[in-house]
Protein backbone atom coordinates (compact mmCIF):
# COMPACT_ATOMS: atom_id res chain seq x y z
CA UNK A 1 0.00 0.00 0.00
CA UNK A 2 3.14 2.26 0.50
CA UNK A 3 4.53 1.53 -2.60
CA UNK A 4 0.84 1.93 -4.58
CA UNK A 5 0.26 5.37 -2.40
CA UNK A 6 3.96 6.35 -3.63
CA UNK A 7 3.55 5.54 -7.20
CA UNK A 8 -0.23 7.36 -7.04
CA UNK A 9 1.96 10.38 -6.12
CA UNK A 10 4.83 10.49 -8.37
CA UNK A 11 1.79 9.83 -11.22
CA UNK A 12 -0.24 12.97 -10.03
CA UNK A 13 3.03 14.94 -9.81
CA UNK A 14 3.98 13.95 -13.17
CA UNK A 15 0.36 15.13 -15.01
CA UNK A 16 0.80 17.95 -12.97
CA UNK A 17 4.28 18.70 -14.46
CA UNK A 18 3.46 17.80 -17.75
CA UNK A 19 0.16 19.89 -17.20
CA UNK A 20 2.25 22.77 -16.27
CA UNK A 21 4.81 22.44 -18.83
CA UNK A 22 2.54 22.04 -21.68
CA UNK A 23 0.93 25.51 -20.28
CA UNK A 24 4.01 27.48 -19.99
CA UNK A 25 5.10 26.67 -23.37
CA UNK A 26 1.84 26.96 -25.11
CA UNK A 27 2.19 30.89 -23.39
CA UNK A 28 5.14 31.37 -24.99
CA UNK A 29 3.70 30.58 -28.28
CA UNK A 30 0.84 32.65 -27.82
CA UNK A 31 3.24 35.48 -26.48
CA UNK A 32 4.97 35.34 -29.25
CA UNK A 33 2.50 35.05 -31.82
CA UNK A 34 1.87 38.44 -32.97
CA UNK A 35 -1.29 36.96 -35.54
CA UNK A 36 -4.95 37.03 -34.99
CA UNK A 37 -6.08 33.86 -34.34
CA UNK A 38 -8.79 33.97 -36.29
CA UNK A 39 -6.69 35.14 -39.19
CA UNK A 40 -4.50 32.93 -38.96
CA UNK A 41 -7.01 30.26 -38.90
CA UNK A 42 -8.58 31.49 -42.42
CA UNK A 43 -4.82 31.66 -43.62
CA UNK A 44 -4.50 28.16 -42.67
CA UNK A 45 -7.62 26.92 -44.13
CA UNK A 46 -6.90 28.93 -47.29
CA UNK A 47 -3.57 27.35 -47.82
CA UNK A 48 -4.43 23.64 -46.75
CA UNK A 49 -7.23 24.24 -49.54
CA UNK A 50 -4.58 25.16 -52.29
CA UNK A 51 -2.46 22.53 -51.22
CA UNK A 52 -5.01 19.81 -50.75
CA UNK A 53 -6.60 21.24 -55.08
CA UNK A 54 -3.01 20.99 -56.36
CA UNK A 55 -2.51 17.53 -54.58
CA UNK A 56 -5.93 16.62 -56.57
CA UNK A 57 -4.69 18.10 -59.57
CA UNK A 58 -1.30 16.41 -59.48
CA UNK A 59 -3.57 12.90 -58.66
CA UNK A 60 -5.65 13.58 -61.62
CA UNK A 61 -2.46 13.47 -63.87
CA UNK A 62 -1.18 10.63 -62.69
CA UNK A 63 -4.31 8.76 -62.93
CA UNK A 64 -4.66 10.14 -66.62
CA UNK A 65 -0.93 9.22 -67.77
CA UNK A 66 -1.57 5.77 -66.11
CA UNK A 67 -4.42 5.35 -68.54
CA UNK A 68 -2.76 6.61 -71.49
CA UNK A 69 0.29 3.92 -70.31
CA UNK A 70 -2.29 1.04 -69.30
CA UNK A 71 -3.55 1.98 -73.42
CA UNK A 72 -1.00 1.48 -75.10
CA UNK A 73 0.76 -1.18 -73.12
CA UNK A 74 -2.68 -3.35 -74.06
CA UNK A 75 -1.65 -2.51 -77.80
CA UNK A 76 1.66 -3.08 -77.77
CA UNK A 77 1.27 -6.17 -76.17
CA UNK A 78 -1.13 -7.09 -78.86
CA UNK A 79 1.24 -6.04 -81.53
CA UNK A 80 3.84 -8.12 -79.76
CA UNK A 81 1.79 -11.13 -80.06
CA UNK A 82 0.31 -10.80 -83.57
CA UNK A 83 4.14 -10.10 -84.90
CA UNK A 84 5.23 -13.36 -83.20
CA UNK A 85 2.16 -15.49 -84.93
CA UNK A 86 2.69 -14.37 -88.53
CA UNK A 87 6.91 -14.83 -87.92
CA UNK A 88 5.96 -18.18 -87.09
CA UNK A 89 3.84 -18.74 -90.00
CA UNK A 90 6.56 -16.85 -92.43
CA UNK A 91 9.07 -19.23 -90.71
CA UNK A 92 7.18 -22.32 -91.17
CA UNK A 93 6.57 -21.28 -95.30
CA UNK A 94 10.44 -20.51 -95.58
CA UNK A 95 11.48 -23.96 -93.67
CA UNK A 96 12.07 -27.37 -94.63
CA UNK A 97 11.81 -28.45 -98.52
CA UNK A 98 10.24 -25.32 -99.09
CA UNK A 99 14.04 -23.67 -98.83
CA UNK A 100 15.51 -26.36 -101.40
CA UNK A 101 12.33 -26.08 -103.89
CA UNK A 102 11.15 -22.99 -103.88
CA UNK A 103 11.65 -19.63 -105.78
CA UNK A 104 14.25 -18.24 -104.47
CA UNK A 105 12.72 -14.01 -104.84
CA UNK A 106 9.93 -15.59 -102.69
CA UNK A 107 12.43 -17.12 -100.18
CA UNK A 108 14.66 -13.75 -99.88
CA UNK A 109 11.26 -11.66 -99.32
CA UNK A 110 9.86 -14.18 -96.78
CA UNK A 111 13.48 -13.70 -94.94
CA UNK A 112 13.23 -10.02 -95.11
CA UNK A 113 9.82 -10.18 -93.79
CA UNK A 114 10.88 -12.40 -91.15
CA UNK A 115 13.32 -9.85 -89.85
CA UNK A 116 11.06 -6.89 -89.51
CA UNK A 117 8.30 -9.05 -87.26
CA UNK A 118 11.08 -10.15 -85.16
CA UNK A 119 12.20 -6.45 -84.91
CA UNK A 120 8.75 -5.59 -84.36
CA UNK A 121 8.28 -8.24 -81.61
CA UNK A 122 11.66 -6.94 -80.00
CA UNK A 123 10.89 -3.32 -80.11
CA UNK A 124 7.25 -4.18 -78.91
CA UNK A 125 8.79 -6.05 -75.81
CA UNK A 126 11.66 -3.94 -75.09
CA UNK A 127 8.33 -0.60 -75.28
CA UNK A 128 6.75 -2.85 -72.60
CA UNK A 129 9.35 -3.36 -69.77
CA UNK A 130 9.70 0.00 -70.21
CA UNK A 131 5.95 0.96 -69.93
CA UNK A 132 6.05 -1.35 -67.13
CA UNK A 133 8.84 0.54 -64.70
CA UNK A 134 6.77 3.83 -65.66
CA UNK A 135 3.58 2.42 -64.65
CA UNK A 136 4.84 1.17 -61.23
CA UNK A 137 6.52 4.42 -60.86
CA UNK A 138 3.19 5.71 -61.22
CA UNK A 139 1.52 4.19 -58.90
CA UNK A 140 4.40 5.36 -56.17
CA UNK A 141 3.68 8.92 -57.33
CA UNK A 142 -0.16 8.17 -57.20
CA UNK A 143 0.46 6.12 -53.50
CA UNK A 144 2.36 9.33 -52.62
CA UNK A 145 -0.37 11.35 -53.50
CA UNK A 146 -2.69 9.26 -51.59
CA UNK A 147 -0.95 9.21 -48.33
CA UNK A 148 -0.35 13.13 -48.66
CA UNK A 149 -4.49 13.33 -49.64
CA UNK A 150 -5.24 11.89 -46.72
CA UNK A 151 -2.90 14.18 -44.90
CA UNK A 152 -4.06 17.09 -46.11
CA UNK A 153 -7.68 16.23 -45.91
CA UNK A 154 -7.43 15.42 -41.86
CA UNK A 155 -5.27 18.96 -40.97
CA UNK A 156 -8.28 20.47 -42.87
CA UNK A 157 -10.54 19.03 -41.40
CA UNK A 158 -8.84 19.70 -38.03
CA UNK A 159 -8.09 23.59 -38.86
CA UNK A 160 -12.17 23.75 -40.09
CA UNK A 161 -13.16 22.34 -37.02
CA UNK A 162 -10.67 24.02 -34.68
CA UNK A 163 -12.78 26.53 -32.72
CA UNK A 164 -11.02 26.55 -29.24
CA UNK A 165 -7.85 28.70 -28.75
CA UNK A 166 -6.54 26.84 -26.00
CA UNK A 167 -6.49 23.78 -27.60
CA UNK A 168 -4.77 25.32 -30.52
CA UNK A 169 -2.14 26.64 -28.60
CA UNK A 170 -1.76 23.42 -26.47
CA UNK A 171 -1.16 21.38 -29.75
CA UNK A 172 1.17 24.26 -30.90
CA UNK A 173 2.78 23.63 -27.80
CA UNK A 174 3.18 20.02 -27.67
CA UNK A 175 4.22 19.99 -31.13
CA UNK A 176 7.01 22.37 -30.67
CA UNK A 177 7.85 21.19 -27.00
CA UNK A 178 6.32 17.98 -26.26
CA UNK A 179 10.06 16.49 -25.91
CA UNK A 180 10.84 18.89 -23.32
CA UNK A 181 7.82 18.32 -21.42
CA UNK A 182 8.76 14.73 -21.78
CA UNK A 183 12.50 15.16 -20.43
CA UNK A 184 11.15 17.22 -17.66
CA UNK A 185 8.95 14.60 -16.73
CA UNK A 186 11.74 11.68 -17.47
CA UNK A 187 14.10 13.80 -14.81
CA UNK A 188 11.42 13.82 -12.07
CA UNK A 189 10.98 9.94 -12.53
CA UNK A 190 14.97 8.67 -12.89
CA UNK A 191 16.87 12.11 -12.06
CA UNK A 192 16.60 11.79 -8.24
CA UNK A 193 17.54 7.69 -7.96
CA UNK A 194 19.80 8.14 -11.00
CA UNK A 195 21.57 10.87 -9.15
CA UNK A 196 21.75 9.07 -5.94
CA UNK A 197 23.77 5.86 -7.65
CA UNK A 198 26.10 8.62 -8.70
CA UNK A 199 27.04 9.68 -5.62
CA UNK A 200 27.00 6.79 -4.14
CA UNK A 201 29.53 4.68 -6.10
CA UNK A 202 31.20 7.10 -7.78
CA UNK A 203 31.49 10.42 -5.05
CA UNK A 204 31.11 8.46 -1.63
CA UNK A 205 34.06 6.35 -2.32
CA UNK A 206 35.88 9.30 -3.22
CA UNK A 207 35.07 11.21 0.21
CA UNK A 208 35.43 7.66 2.71
CA UNK A 209 38.88 7.86 1.53
CA UNK A 210 39.61 11.28 2.40
CA UNK A 211 41.69 12.04 5.85
CA UNK A 212 39.73 12.31 9.26
CA UNK A 213 38.92 15.08 11.36
CA UNK A 214 40.38 14.86 15.02
CA UNK A 215 39.77 17.63 17.23
CA UNK A 216 42.56 17.03 19.80
CA UNK A 217 44.80 14.71 21.76
CA UNK A 218 43.21 11.51 23.60
CA UNK A 219 42.64 12.79 26.80
CA UNK A 220 44.03 11.47 29.91
CA UNK A 221 40.59 11.07 31.70
CA UNK A 222 37.01 9.67 29.99
CA UNK A 223 33.56 10.62 30.67
CA UNK A 224 31.44 9.12 32.61
CA UNK A 225 28.25 8.56 31.38
CA UNK A 226 24.99 7.62 33.51
CA UNK A 227 21.90 5.46 31.97
CA UNK A 228 19.31 7.54 29.95
CA UNK A 229 16.15 7.78 31.77
CA UNK A 230 12.82 9.88 30.92
CA UNK A 231 13.67 11.22 34.20
CA UNK A 232 16.88 12.06 36.08
CA UNK A 233 17.93 13.34 39.18
CA UNK A 234 20.96 15.33 39.77
CA UNK A 235 22.63 16.21 42.80
CA UNK A 236 24.04 19.97 43.18
CA UNK A 237 27.14 19.97 45.05
CA UNK A 238 27.92 23.37 47.74
CA UNK A 239 28.99 26.11 44.90
CA UNK A 240 27.52 23.87 41.97
CA UNK A 241 25.46 26.40 38.93
CA UNK A 242 23.18 24.61 36.65
CA UNK A 243 21.81 26.02 33.35
CA UNK A 244 18.57 24.22 32.17
CA UNK A 245 16.24 24.39 29.45
CA UNK A 246 12.55 25.33 31.23
CA UNK A 247 10.68 22.43 29.24
CA UNK A 248 13.59 19.88 31.09
CA UNK A 249 13.08 21.33 34.83
CA UNK A 250 10.46 19.27 36.03
CA UNK A 251 11.36 19.32 40.01
CA UNK A 252 13.93 21.12 42.46
CA UNK A 253 14.43 21.60 45.99
CA UNK A 254 13.43 24.58 47.77
CA UNK A 255 16.66 26.64 48.90
CA UNK A 256 18.43 26.97 45.09
CA UNK A 257 19.11 30.44 43.88
CA UNK A 258 16.82 30.66 40.95
CA UNK A 259 17.30 33.83 38.23
CA UNK A 260 16.84 33.89 34.26
CA UNK A 261 19.83 33.57 32.30
CA UNK A 262 19.26 35.22 28.77
CA UNK A 263 22.23 33.11 27.01
CA UNK A 264 24.18 30.67 27.85
CA UNK A 265 27.40 32.19 26.94
CA UNK A 266 27.92 35.93 25.92
CA UNK A 267 30.86 35.09 24.12
CA UNK A 268 28.98 33.06 21.58
CA UNK A 269 25.41 34.90 21.11
CA UNK A 270 24.59 33.15 17.81
CA UNK A 271 25.47 29.79 19.11
CA UNK A 272 23.53 30.03 21.90
CA UNK A 273 20.64 31.50 19.91
CA UNK A 274 20.83 29.24 17.32
CA UNK A 275 21.34 25.72 19.74
CA UNK A 276 17.66 27.14 21.42
CA UNK A 277 19.94 28.13 24.52
CA UNK A 278 18.00 30.97 25.69
CA UNK A 279 15.73 31.98 28.51
CA UNK A 280 17.33 29.03 30.56
CA UNK A 281 17.03 28.62 34.29
CA UNK A 282 20.26 29.13 35.93
CA UNK A 283 20.05 27.80 39.77
CA UNK A 284 22.88 27.66 42.18
CA UNK A 285 23.72 25.82 45.49
CA UNK A 286 24.91 28.81 47.51
CA UNK A 287 24.77 26.51 50.67
CA UNK A 288 28.16 26.03 52.69
CA UNK A 289 27.81 22.34 53.30
CA UNK A 290 23.84 21.52 52.47
CA UNK A 291 22.99 19.36 49.00
CA UNK A 292 20.26 20.20 46.83
CA UNK A 293 19.03 17.92 43.97
CA UNK A 294 16.93 18.59 40.97
CA UNK A 295 15.17 16.24 38.75
CA UNK A 296 14.91 16.60 34.68
CA UNK A 297 12.89 15.34 32.08
CA UNK A 298 11.07 16.66 28.50
CA UNK A 299 8.01 18.26 29.51
CA UNK A 300 6.89 17.94 25.19
CA UNK A 301 8.35 15.11 24.14
CA UNK A 302 7.56 11.25 25.60
CA UNK A 303 10.08 10.05 23.65
CA UNK A 304 13.13 11.88 24.66
CA UNK A 305 15.52 10.51 27.47
CA UNK A 306 18.04 12.27 29.36
CA UNK A 307 21.57 11.10 30.58
CA UNK A 308 24.52 12.80 32.61
CA UNK A 309 27.63 12.94 31.27
CA UNK A 310 30.37 13.61 33.95
CA UNK A 311 33.50 15.24 32.69
CA UNK A 312 36.41 15.01 35.09
CA UNK A 313 38.99 17.11 35.07
CA UNK A 314 41.53 16.70 32.29
CA UNK A 315 38.55 15.00 30.42
CA UNK A 316 36.73 16.62 27.32
CA UNK A 317 33.94 15.91 24.85
CA UNK A 318 32.98 17.53 21.48
CA UNK A 319 29.03 18.00 21.65
CA UNK A 320 26.28 19.62 19.62
CA UNK A 321 24.95 21.92 22.01
CA UNK A 322 21.37 21.62 20.38
CA UNK A 323 21.49 18.10 21.93
CA UNK A 324 22.02 19.54 25.41
CA UNK A 325 19.13 19.87 28.00
CA UNK A 326 21.38 21.49 30.35
CA UNK A 327 25.23 22.07 31.88
CA UNK A 328 26.64 21.86 35.50
CA UNK A 329 29.85 24.06 36.64
CA UNK A 330 31.36 22.38 39.85
CA UNK A 331 32.28 24.87 42.40
CA UNK A 332 30.87 28.09 40.56
CA UNK A 333 33.68 27.82 37.81
CA UNK A 334 32.53 28.88 34.64
CA UNK A 335 31.92 26.03 31.71
CA UNK A 336 35.11 25.89 29.56
CA UNK A 337 33.68 26.06 25.98
CA UNK A 338 36.34 25.39 22.91
CA UNK A 339 35.28 26.57 19.62
CA UNK A 340 37.29 24.78 17.01
CA UNK A 341 37.19 25.23 13.19
CA UNK A 342 37.49 22.95 10.36
CA UNK A 343 37.14 25.18 7.00
CA UNK A 344 39.85 23.33 4.18
CA UNK A 345 39.13 19.18 5.02
CA UNK A 346 36.73 17.38 2.26
CA UNK A 347 35.24 16.33 6.04
CA UNK A 348 33.67 19.54 6.92
CA UNK A 349 32.41 20.73 3.20
CA UNK A 350 30.63 17.00 2.86
CA UNK A 351 29.38 16.73 6.90
CA UNK A 352 28.46 20.53 6.47
CA UNK A 353 30.14 21.21 10.14
CA UNK A 354 32.56 23.54 10.00
CA UNK A 355 32.42 24.34 13.98
CA UNK A 356 32.83 21.62 16.57
CA UNK A 357 32.17 22.68 20.37
CA UNK A 358 35.01 21.12 23.27
CA UNK A 359 33.10 21.51 26.38
CA UNK A 360 36.69 21.12 29.09
CA UNK A 361 35.79 19.10 32.40
CA UNK A 362 35.15 19.35 35.30
CA UNK A 363 31.47 19.84 34.74
CA UNK A 364 28.70 17.53 34.08
CA UNK A 365 26.30 17.89 30.75
CA UNK A 366 22.53 17.10 30.74
CA UNK A 367 22.17 15.46 27.29
CA UNK A 368 18.31 14.68 25.91
CA UNK A 369 18.08 11.91 22.62
CA UNK A 370 15.58 10.24 21.36
CA UNK A 371 14.58 6.91 23.12
CA UNK A 372 17.67 7.95 25.18
CA UNK A 373 21.56 8.11 24.61
CA UNK A 374 24.20 5.69 24.29
CA UNK A 375 27.17 5.65 25.08
CA UNK A 376 29.94 3.80 22.79
CA UNK A 377 33.10 2.70 24.35
CA UNK A 378 36.29 2.10 22.02
CA UNK A 379 39.13 0.90 23.55
CA UNK A 380 41.50 -1.96 22.14
CA UNK A 381 40.62 -5.48 22.19
CA UNK A 382 42.27 -9.01 21.56
CA UNK A 383 43.45 -8.77 17.72
CA UNK A 384 41.62 -5.73 17.37
CA UNK A 385 44.29 -3.25 18.34
CA UNK A 386 42.64 0.30 16.58
CA UNK A 387 38.87 -0.61 17.25
CA UNK A 388 36.39 1.84 14.48
CA UNK A 389 32.56 1.99 14.82
CA UNK A 390 30.18 3.40 12.57
CA UNK A 391 26.80 4.95 13.77
CA UNK A 392 23.55 6.64 11.82
CA UNK A 393 24.92 10.19 11.21
CA UNK A 394 21.42 11.31 12.06
CA UNK A 395 21.50 9.99 15.56
CA UNK A 396 25.29 11.23 16.37
CA UNK A 397 25.47 13.74 19.62
CA UNK A 398 29.05 13.78 20.49
CA UNK A 399 32.72 11.78 20.61
CA UNK A 400 35.53 12.88 22.77
CA UNK A 401 38.22 14.87 20.77
CA UNK A 402 41.28 11.69 20.55
CA UNK A 403 38.54 9.93 18.16
CA UNK A 404 39.12 10.13 14.41
CA UNK A 405 35.96 11.54 13.23
CA UNK A 406 34.85 10.49 9.12
CA UNK A 407 31.88 10.19 7.31
CA UNK A 408 31.75 6.79 5.21
CA UNK A 409 29.26 5.63 2.85
CA UNK A 410 26.42 4.25 3.70
CA UNK A 411 26.53 0.68 3.99
CA UNK A 412 23.55 0.25 1.44
CA UNK A 413 22.55 1.54 -1.34
CA UNK A 414 18.56 0.67 -1.20
CA UNK A 415 18.55 2.20 1.66
CA UNK A 416 19.66 5.54 1.05
CA UNK A 417 17.89 5.88 -2.53
CA UNK A 418 14.40 5.03 -0.31
CA UNK A 419 15.53 7.86 2.16
CA UNK A 420 15.71 5.86 5.00
CA UNK A 421 19.76 6.46 5.63
CA UNK A 422 21.64 9.17 4.49
CA UNK A 423 24.53 9.37 2.07
CA UNK A 424 26.92 9.07 4.84
CA UNK A 425 27.52 7.28 8.72
CA UNK A 426 29.40 8.69 10.89
CA UNK A 427 33.10 6.46 11.55
CA UNK A 428 34.70 6.94 14.82
CA UNK A 429 38.23 5.37 15.16
CA UNK A 430 40.45 5.21 17.77
CA UNK A 431 40.46 5.30 21.80
CA UNK A 432 37.93 7.36 22.97
CA UNK A 433 33.81 7.66 23.96
CA UNK A 434 31.43 8.77 21.36
CA UNK A 435 27.65 9.60 21.77
CA UNK A 436 24.39 8.50 19.96
CA UNK A 437 20.46 8.76 20.10
CA UNK A 438 18.91 5.13 20.77
CA UNK A 439 16.65 5.95 17.54
CA UNK A 440 17.06 8.16 14.83
CA UNK A 441 14.57 10.81 15.00
CA UNK A 442 13.45 13.37 12.55
CA UNK A 443 15.70 15.85 13.91
CA UNK A 444 17.94 18.34 12.04
CA UNK A 445 20.38 15.98 9.88
CA UNK A 446 17.29 14.03 9.40
CA UNK A 447 15.26 17.18 7.83
CA UNK A 448 18.46 18.32 6.00
CA UNK A 449 17.39 16.39 3.07
CA UNK A 450 14.02 18.69 3.18
CA UNK A 451 14.76 22.16 1.47
CA UNK A 452 13.92 24.55 4.02
CA UNK A 453 14.54 22.45 6.90
CA UNK A 454 17.58 21.89 5.21
CA UNK A 455 19.14 24.84 4.96
CA UNK A 456 17.90 25.88 8.99
CA UNK A 457 19.72 22.43 9.54
CA UNK A 458 22.32 23.24 6.99
CA UNK A 459 23.54 26.28 9.26
CA UNK A 460 23.13 24.94 12.08
CA UNK A 461 25.86 22.47 11.55
CA UNK A 462 28.34 25.12 9.71
CA UNK A 463 28.51 26.94 13.28
CA UNK A 464 28.51 23.13 15.31
CA UNK A 465 25.49 23.21 16.77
Amino acid sequence: MRFLSWLLQKLTFAVLLAGLGLTAFGLWVFLRDNLDFDLRRSELVRALTGESRRIDAAMADVEARMTAMRTEYAALEERAKQAARVAHEVESQSGGLSRLTGDGAQLRENDERLARLRQMESDAKTRLTELHEQLTRAQWEKDGLGIAQGRMKAQLKQAEEQKSRILHYAREAWDKYGWHVLVLVGLYFLGPPLGRVGLYYGFAPFVSRRSPVVIGAAATAQPEVTVSRASVDVALHPGDTLWVREKFLQASDEGLTKRTRLLLDWRMPFASIAAGLTELIEMRNGAAAAEYRATFSSQENAQTEVAVIALPAGSSMVVRPSFLAGLIGEGGRRVAVRRHWRLLTMQSWVTGQFRYFEFVGPCRLLIAGSRGVRAEVLAPRGGNPTPARRTNQDSTIGFTPGLAYRPVRAETLWTYVRGQNPLFDDLFAGTGVFLCQEVSAPGDAAQSRKFWAGLWSGLLRIFGL
